[in-house]
């Protein structure tokens, strides 16, 4: 399996959390079946937008992509999503990337011009397969670039120049860097070979990254079939809105990790089907925290209850995972299980209930602690922003005097994900850590 993995520049919004946990997911689940998953996410760190952060922080392009890769590695791990098999560079298979581009010219599908190396879209018959869409509808809907030197205007890059000024490495074209599309190609050649099970990502990506990369890659095999299966997650709103810097609703996962635990975060990614969009809401954070509390309460009355040994997940759960990862018909079959621990009393059954509901949350990425770390964690609220708590409040205060209840609730739910009760009286408005 191969899921294309961050452009190491910034820090990852809540966006890119998203097929990291639903793919993190899906690798827990197929190990769960299988005895030998390798699964690849990549590191893209060399993009034109890596080398304008480096040119303004006059730093080489390593500086920014390492910093950001550890970070980003970091905050993964603290939505509970583990490392993968292999975690491959760009930078690291330049040199298979050439190899590729040159077969693909060798046979006839790539050509050179002005420095650049472009694959001919028309070589390839069954462009658009993926997409289910129509050529001319897919182009007019996408941001081709124009170039005199293109046969096509639907050609793209494969390999373009590099001034004095922008990391680039020695080809046959010149000095250049290669284009985003042919760094996964090559690097599922290289670590998966020529032909994978499973290729993830956002639907974004469908068109035209992973139309181009089969493309690209059926081309260079001699027609061999590159992907058997594709997945790709639905997009992420927030508040029923795009994200956008210009609307100034980008939520960092840096940001929230300090605010509300991880796991509260994973479960809120997971509620949905993973092709359908996510409305993500302050909210929604919430009411995944509430619900973390209810499934590690059901854990806290079983804690003197040694868990049952060679103990699998129940059927009914692993069954809702196995049919196209239907996360939330597998959460509605967790809370059965913690519905069924709060009831139960004998003590055969108690040991395992126990060990079903831990056993499924490995399973989903949940429960991944003790349940008293859990309700700990909640308490040790000393470290909130006090300022900013304020801040809110007063904001609040305002939007309730204007009757703009809606924005007061949405106040309520952002403190309430922050670790704040809020207590209303006649003399106002004060809080305390949950």
């Amino acid at each position: 399996m191969y899921v294309c993995g961050p452009t190491v520049y910034s820090y990852a919004h809540i966006g890119n959390a998203r097929p990291a946990v639903i793919f993190d997911t899906l690798f827990r689940v197929l190990k769960n079946r299988y005895s030998n998953v390798v699964y690849a996410r990549n590191i893209t760190d060399v993009d034109d937008k890596i080398n304008k952060a480096a040119r303004e922080q006059d730093v080489a392009i390593s500086v920014i992509t390492d910093k950001f890769a550890d970070i980003y590695r970091q905050d993964m791990a603290a939505l509970n999503v583990q490392s993968p098999s292999i975690e491959p560079k760009a930078t690291d298979h330049i040199a298979e990337m050439i190899g590729m581009i040159e077969k693909l010219i060798a046979n006839g599908h790539a050509y050179a011009a002005e420095g650049h190396v472009l694959f001919n879209v028309p070589s390839f018959a069954d462009y658009g397969a993926l997409s289910k869409r129509d050529m001319k509808e897919m182009i007019a809907g996408a941001r081709v670039e124009v170039a005199p030197y293109k046969k096509d205007p639907a050609d793209f890059v494969l390999w373009k120049p590099s001034d004095e000024d922008t990391p680039g490495w020695s080809s046959p074209w010149g000095r250049g860097r290669p284009g985003w599309h042919i760094e996964c190609s090559a690097m599922i050649e290289t670590h998966l070979g020529e032909s994978i099970d499973i290729h993830g990502g956002g639907h974004d990506l469908q068109f035209p990254h992973h139309e181009n990369e089969i493309a690209q890659s059926t081309c260079a095999h001699g027609g061999k079939l590159y992907v058997k299966y594709w997945m790709h997650n639905g997009f992420l709103n927030v508040e029923g809105d795009k994200m956008s810097k210009s609307i100034g609703n980008v939520l960092l996962v840096h940001d929230l990790i300090e605010q509300t635990p991880g796991e509260a975060i994973r479960l809120a990614l997971i509620t949905g089907h993973y092709r359908a969009p996510l409305d993500w809401t302050a909210a929604g954070l919430v009411e995944a925290k509430k619900k973390l509390d209810r499934l590690y309460g059901a854990l806290e009355g079983l804690e003197h209850v040694t868990p049952a040994a060679n103990t699998a997940a129940p059927e009914a759960f692993v069954s809702a995972l196995e049919d196209d990862l239907n996360t939330p018909k597998a959460i509605a079959e967790l809370f059965g299980l913690a519905k069924a621990a709060n009831t139960a009393t004998d003590e055969t059954q108690k040991a395992v209930i126990k060990a079903q509901l831990l056993a499924a949350g490995d399973l989903i990425g949940l429960l991944q602690q003790s349940p008293s770390d859990w309700f700990n964690a909640a308490k040790s609220s000393a470290d909130i922003d006090a300022d900013k708590v304020e801040a809110l409040i007063q904001a609040r205060v305002s939007a309730r005097q204007n009757k703009d209840f809606a924005e007061a609730d949405r106040i309520r739910d952002e403190l309430d994900a922050m670790g704040v009760e809020l207590l209303d009286s006649r003399e106002g408005t004060t809080w305390k850590a949950k």
